[in-house]
């Protein structure tokens, strides 16, 4: 499917060089395997990866002055935003709004592993518990 949403010729380039760092490292263990502050690449969110194959396990209780957008990539979890408990599988993106505490935790079977865009060129968290 084409797309043309604007016209190109109307969006002149910022000058930013295009810029690459390292999110993880495959053969590291844990479940935080890596971050990457936009900051380091003059981008404006930082990303996160997280993963477990412990079912139940996930990052605790915490809130950001920002937004922060969940991509499951493999697994199901169980993500508590708010008042709201929402299940998410493998392919879908939940959102947690800026000043709303939450948290996730892999509902199993088998490995969670996420993808967490923080809305921030830097990562600020309070953790709540």
């Amino acid at each position: 499917m084409a797309r043309k949403d604007f016209d190109p010729a109307t969006i002149a380039p910022d000058g930013r060089p295009s810029a690459q760092a390292t999110l993880f490292d495959p053969e590291a263990g844990g479940p935080w395997r890596g971050f990457v502050e936009g900051a380091a690449l003059g981008g404006a969110i930082t990303v996160l990866t997280y993963g477990t194959d412990d079912v139940g396990a996930g990052p605790r209780l915490h809130v950001h002055p920002y937004d922060e957008t969940f991509i499951v990539v493999a697994g199901k979890a169980r993500f508590f935003v708010g008042d709201a408990v929402l299940d998410a599988g493998a392919g879908q993106v939940v959102l947690g709004p800026a000043g709303v505490p939450h948290r996730f935790e892999n509902l199993g079977p088998g490995r969670l592993q996420t993808i967490d865009i923080h809305h921030s060129p830097t990562w600020i968290q309070t953790d709540l518990d």
